[in-house]
């Protein structure tokens, strides 16, 4: 008993003391996790050389883009074929893909040899070979009449220009096919199947292995976002952000990209690293200098090197009692297959496989011996798996700094013989992968067939995409207006415009043009200091304005309580009154006795400049006695109770002819005021023989033009969408403003969520699932449309503002699509905009039989101050649609408080005139 357990002892020291010796022979074989995570910065180096447009052609990862844009999302659905060809046989496959959250995946293949004089022959005969294998396949399939779309795995070196053309750049494995290479061959195939003509195929996509496999397994689990394969070859891919994909144009939304990681080192990045044994497989290949970093990792040589490690061993005397033998010493004697099987953990399995293999080379091995070899083999799998585990590291930190997370949730599809077959590889890699990057939870996903169901997915991919993309269109297109469009806008607008100013049609005209009696604009000589005051919500401002060469402001801001907006007409003007007293006093100005200008932001009827009858309340004032009164006098008498000071209300004023006014004190040649905001509104100055419902013919007029209530009596119907009609409806003047609803900031960030609405019932955004807040009628703010299609925000805030509406799940096509949709929207308002402000300068232009006009129209507003591209839509659309006029525009600062000021100024030098 005791006999054996020394016996036992002796032995297991023997093999820990060779499996030491080993151990210090390869000492350079095994990689610490330092060196590794020095070998994933250098390739994260050279991932981004590969990316760079002025990188690219010197960099060893050639990061080729694949042009598939995204990875399945559950919903495809369909018949499709598949195309597998990559050596003497190839494949054709029927695959039957079942969406609806079903996601059932069924497959009929047929394997179809090339004869070698096919391959050796002509382009012409081999793709010939290829379509009648198709017919027939189709044939016995009994779809030869079907038009199905097929997916293509070509899997040769080629050069990729789009999802469905791919130019092969040399055969491989014995093809030597004259007149194929740099043709492109889906276009061969194509020739070929039309030649036939006896059936029919849309090839959509042509793809490799690598991208096919992460497109098998993303349909299985929908955060698969990279592709790898361990094998004969080993190569990976991911979903990159297109912004960093320099090679192709575009920056929005992700694209696959082929590392071609295997040439890794080809530059010498490390040399440090590989060994002498490396150095001899890499001579003896048929690529010399080539594939290093494949070379030190793949299935195809693994086997080889742990043959070489061997041979210099043994004539070390180190194993075999420093015997070889001639089946030893023949390349691509030890397959890949053999350190698969001795590394087996089960009851000593690997060691007595180790002795079969041995003995087969002709070699009598010891215990010893077998221990040693099965560490050799152990060495190299793990020096493979853990520089795998490296370069993964640094494509998922790529992909996490990508999403700007703090932790990154992901799935790497795998695939390859080496990565399936090894009994310790994948448990390696795994284990490596997570010490690397703990910050990321990685689920690894074994394919199934990824160069056949690979290529069908792809396919499905990018069928869905196509086919969601023409619905998409088809309803955005509705919100889309083409030059013709808008000159009818313009023409119905001039109409409704001439109808307003007519006396016997102003009545039904939906385009007011009301008389504002401001006969003038600023010319620079106004002098003075004027009192302004601003009432247009809860808050108020009452404004000092010094005319002198330049305008200088004082103001406060004074709050009227809920009471007194719903109080007496009497308490909210005295209120008024002792808050124009309170700003004298702080101002060192009591008693003073000023002209004041009146921006009263409610629904009046003028028919003086200093007369402002109140017509109706509106944003929640309800104070008694002052419906059908007129404003100016409400505030005088107040004024008059006081008895502290005297003021002279000059003027009572709209926030778009202040707007105007602001500008014309700059700029003379300022003659329209316009404001895109929370509503919109026009005014300019009209000749006074036109304004026929104002006594006199003689000089101009500002007519507020009340545009946003354009189309109210359906004159703009025809351009009206469902979702113009769904926000009319819910709103608070149902069939009022239409116009204004079409433009306005109140209104853009509503008829967004109700296209998102639409797109998400039809599966076509968010993947058909609505969030709660989503439902919730103005929480898609137009601010919102502001900051999606600002060009500095990346997607992945756009995705942020998403979140923050309960779209958790959001991906980056969904964030995409919500900017397409943002931008259709805004462009819409914009040139529609332009379409209204074209009307008024052309009218402008002819009232004064010009050829050509110079004019400058002053801006305010918050959409079109803030919205990135707003304003710029609109001065195109104004250049297109009124070309003989030349027309500047200018923001306009405060025309509710300066632009009071400067009527009451203009109005005060016009009375001086006139003394």
């Amino acid at each position: 008993m005791i006999a054996s357990h020394l016996l036992a002892y002796y032995v297991t020291e023997l093999q820990h003391d060779q499996v030491q010796n080993v151990d210090k022979y390869l000492y350079h074989m095994r990689l610490s996790e330092e060196n590794l995570m020095d070998v994933s910065r250098r390739f994260r180096r050279e991932m981004d050389k590969g990316l760079g447009r002025d990188t690219n052609l010197t960099a060893s990862v050639k990061m080729l883009p694949t042009f598939v844009r995204s990875t399945p999302d559950g919903t495809e659905s369909g018949d499709f074929l598949a195309l597998d060809l990559g050596g003497t046989n190839f494949r054709i496959l029927l695959v039957k893909v079942s969406g609806n959250g079903k996601q059932k995946v069924e497959m009929e293949n047929q394997i179809y040899v090339i004869p070698e004089t096919l391959m050796r022959g002509s382009g012409t005969e081999l793709f010939d070979h290829i379509t009648e294998c198709l017919a027939n396949f189709l044939e016995k399939m009994g779809i030869k009449e079907k038009k199905l779309p097929l997916g293509f795995t070509f899997s040769f070196p080629c050069r990729q220009t789009k999802l469905d053309e791919s130019f092969l750049v040399s055969w491989t494995k014995g093809f030597r096919a004259g007149g194929v290479e740099g043709k492109d061959v889906v276009g061969l195939l194509r020739k070929a199947i039309k030649k036939r003509g006896d059936f029919d195929i849309d090839i959509v996509a042509v793809i490799n292995d690598t991208v096919g496999t992460m497109m098998t397994c993303g349909f299985d689990d929908h955060h698969c976002e990279i592709g790898l394969i361990v094998g004969t070859g080993t190569n990976a891919c991911y979903m990159e952000e297109m912004r960093n994909l320099e090679m192709v144009e575009g920056d929005e939304g992700r694209m696959c990209v082929n590392m071609e990681w295997g040439a890794f080192g080809d530059d010498g990045s490390l040399e440090d690293l590989r060994t002498d044994f490396d150095r001899e497989i890499d001579a003896g290949s048929l690529n010399p200098g080539k594939q290093l970093f494949e070379k030190m990792i793949s299935g195809m040589y693994m086997g080889e090197l742990v043959r070489i490690i061997l041979v210099k061993m043994a004539r070390e005397g180190l194993v075999f009692q420093g015997h070889t033998t001639p089946d030893l010493l023949v390349t691509g004697h030890f397959k890949t297959s053999y350190v698969s099987d001795i590394e087996s953990q089960k009851d000593k399995e690997g060691l007595v496989c180790a002795e079969q293999v041995l003995r087969g080379l002709g070699l009598d091995p010891s215990a010893e011996d077998c221990v040693a070899v099965q560490r050799v083999c152990e060495i190299v799998s793990t020096r493979a798996a853990h520089l795998c585990a490296a370069t993964l590291a640094a494509v998922l930190r790529q992909i996490r700094d990508n999403k700007a997370a703090e932790r990154l949730r992901t799935t790497i599809g795998v695939d390859g013989s080496v990565y399936k077959n090894h009994p310790q590889f994948a448990r390696r890699l795994h284990k490596m992968v997570r010490l690397l990057v703990p910050d990321c939870d990685v689920r690894f996903l074994r394919s199934e067939d990824g160069s056949g169901k690979g290529a069908a997915m792809v396919t499905a991919v990018a069928h869905r995409l196509a086919e969601q993309h023409a619905e998409r269109q088809r309803v955005l297109d509705a919100l889309r207006l083409s030059r013709e469009q808008l000159l009818e806008v313009k023409r119905r607008m001039e109409a409704e415009m001439k109808k307003g100013l007519a006396r016997d049609t102003h009545d039904s005209a939906t385009v007011k043009m009301l008389p504002t009696y401001v006969r003038s604009t600023p010319d620079g000589s106004e002098r003075g200091d004027f009192l302004a005051l601003d009432l247009g919500g809860t808050n108020f401002r009452v404004l000092l304005v010094r005319v002198r060469r330049s305008v200088e402001m004082h103001n406060k801001i004074y709050t009227i309580p809920q009471e007194m907006m719903q109080g007496t007409g009497e308490e909210l003007f005295d209120h008024i009154v002792h808050c124009i007293g309170d700003f004298l006093e702080y101002m060192g100005m009591k008693g003073a006795s000023l002209p004041l200008g009146f921006t009263f932001s409610f629904p009046c009827h003028q028919t003086r400049l200093d007369e402002g009858i109140l017509l109706k309340w509106t944003k929640g004032f309800k104070a008694t006695g002052c419906e059908g009164e007129d404003v100016a006098v409400l505030l005088k008498d107040a004024i008059h109770r006081v008895e502290e000071f005297d003021l002279d209300v000059v003027a009572v004023v709209n926030d778009t002819v202040g707007t105007m006014m602001t500008c014309g004190y700059e700029d003379q040649h300022c003659e329209v005021g316009l404001i895109v905001g929370t509503g919109t509104n026009a005014c300019y100055m009209e000749e006074m023989r036109n304004v026929e419902l104002v006594e006199g013919d003689e000089g101009l007029m500002c007519v507020n033009m009340e545009w946003g209530a354009f189309g109210d009596c359906g004159e703009l119907d025809d351009f009206c969408t469902e979702f113009d009609r769904a926000v009319d409806e819910c709103s608070a003047n149902p069939g009022k403003q239409r116009f204004e609803k079409m433009i306005s900031g109140m209104y853009l960030g509503e008829i967004v969520r109700n296209v998102l609405l639409d797109f998400t019932a039809k599966g076509l955004l968010f993947r058909g699932k609505l969030s709660e807040r989503l439902k919730t009628r103005g929480i898609f703010e137009t601010k919102f449309l502001s900051q999606i299609e600002s060009d500095r925000l990346a997607l992945r805030q756009v995705r942020s503002i998403l979140q923050h509406l309960g779209l958790i799940s959001s991906t980056c096509d969904d964030s995409i699509l919500v900017k397409e949709v943002c931008t259709v929207v805004a462009r819409r308002a914009a040139q529609l905009c332009g379409a209204g402000l074209a009307a008024v300068v052309d009218k402008i232009r002819n009232n004064r039989g010009l050829q050509e006009l110079s004019i400058t129209v002053g801006v305010d507003g918050t959409l079109y101050k803030l919205h990135p591209h707003f304003s710029t839509v609109l001065k195109e659309t104004l250049r297109d649609l009124a070309p003989q006029c030349k027309v500047t525009l200018v923001q306009s600062e405060d025309g509710s408080g300066k632009g009071a000021a400067l009527i009451t100024a203009v109005a005060c030098r016009l009375k001086e005139g006139k003394k």
